[in-house]
């Protein structure tokens, strides 16, 4: 068991560190739908343990704003009603002072509870609320990134989550065919989601030991890969021509060569990084345009032992459904990842801005086919 006061504190200071340079000004910002603005984030994560925790298991407890909890509730319709997610960046009340001095308040409190011998199921949900906010942390990434990312200046932001070159030849690693167990069934956290341990058949086949570069996906767009519907589901090809997509996000053609902004600046493409802030149906029509694939969830799950993977996430081609006997938890913490068993795609490893620990191979990311502004990457299969 991990010493879960060490790691609900660790957990907690490295959200302060990520915005620690940030200005006022940057706190508040929603641009689109899909983006929260850092203010929400640092609030929603210290409101969960104010919900899930201290309210419902410490009877000394007193809430610190009752209108908290209208404010920074994300979905959990259990929990009572929420400000709509568009209007998170309306909110310039309560204050990005006032957002810190409610996280210090709930965190002396929780360090109190956590001395006090809590039950098994309260250090359960302590557990996964840590894992909650290390998500939210890897959010909040993708988040400011867009927020920067959409101004003229493209401003940078002092972080420590770089992409590597790619350096290594590329291979494909054959996977025998065979009955393979998927699922977590080993110590240690994991969302329930992962769980539902069962059997699979899979016939053989090849994976990448890489994933696909800048270099190798430019290659796709001079090749015409934007404007061959052919290539795409029909999904696909009308959410690039409705919005006008020709590159991935981030990408701008500056004198005849491709740049790119980054959190550390807007520069021309490096052709041997990974290339990312890709949609599900880019993904599938650049495997179309290589006559590949993209592997399935329970495939890449089996060939991970043989790859590098935790540089991006990496589409599959794997609806999120649930496993065999998966249930939710009852109340408004079962509302957590079953009720988005629809409509969504698989992704699988992690990302440079997954924080340390929060990946295995049993991990399963879900979004949108037509979400781009996470960090995802693409690795083919055949």
């Amino acid at each position: 068991m991990i010493n879960i006061k060490s790691a609900y504190l660790n957990t907690r200071n490295q959200f302060l560190t990520l915005c620690s340079n940030l200005e006022t000004e940057d706190y508040s910002v929603q641009p689109t739908e899909f983006v929260s603005p850092p203010k929400w984030h640092l609030a929603h994560t210290t409101w969960f343990f104010e919900q899930f925790v201290l309210k419902e298991f410490s009877s000394e407890y007193t809430i610190y704003n009752d209108d908290f909890a209208y404010l920074f509730n994300s979905y959990y319709n259990n929990a009572g009603e929420r400000v709509l997610r568009p209007n998170r960046g309306l909110m310039t009340r309560p204050t990005v002072k006032e957002v810190y001095a409610y996280r210090n308040y709930v965190d002396s409190k929780m360090v109190v509870f956590l001395d006090s011998n809590p039950s098994k199921k309260a250090l359960e949900i302590i557990e996964l609320g840590i894992n909650h906010e290390q998500q939210h942390q890897e959010l909040f990434y993708y988040d400011i990134k867009y927020i920067f990312g959409n101004q003229p200046t493209f401003p940078t932001l002092k972080n420590s989550i770089a992409l590597n070159d790619i350096t290594q030849k590329q291979e494909f690693i054959t996977i025998k065919e065979g009955v393979y167990q998927i699922g977590h069934n080993t110590t240690g956290f994991s969302f329930d989601n992962e769980l539902g341990v069962h059997k699979t058949y899979l016939h053989q086949f090849k994976i990448s030991n890489n994933l696909t570069t800048n270099a190798e996906y430019i290659a796709f767009i001079e090749a015409g890969g934007y404007s061959n519907f052919n290539l795409w589901h029909a999904e696909g090809w009308d959410f690039i021509t409705k919005n006008n997509i020709t590159a991935p996000l981030y990408w701008h053609k500056v004198k005849d060569t491709w740049h790119y902004y980054t959190l550390n600046g807007f520069k021309p493409v490096e052709p041997n990084k990974p290339v990312t802030h890709i949609s599900m149906y880019e993904a599938y029509a650049y495997a179309e345009w290589k006559q590949m694939r993209l592997p399935t969830e329970f495939e890449w799950e089996i060939a991970a032992e043989h790859l590098n993977y935790g540089q991006l996430w990496e589409w599959t081609n794997s609806a999120y459904l649930p496993y065999p006997n998966f249930s939710k938890a009852p109340g408004a913490l079962g509302e957590y990842n079953g009720k988005f068993m629809i409509n969504q795609h698989v992704l699988r490893g992690a990302s440079i801005a997954t924080p340390e620990n929060h990946s295995r191979k049993t991990y399963r990311n879900f979004f949108q086919a037509d979400m781009r502004w996470l960090f995802s990457g693409i690795r083919l299969a055949q």
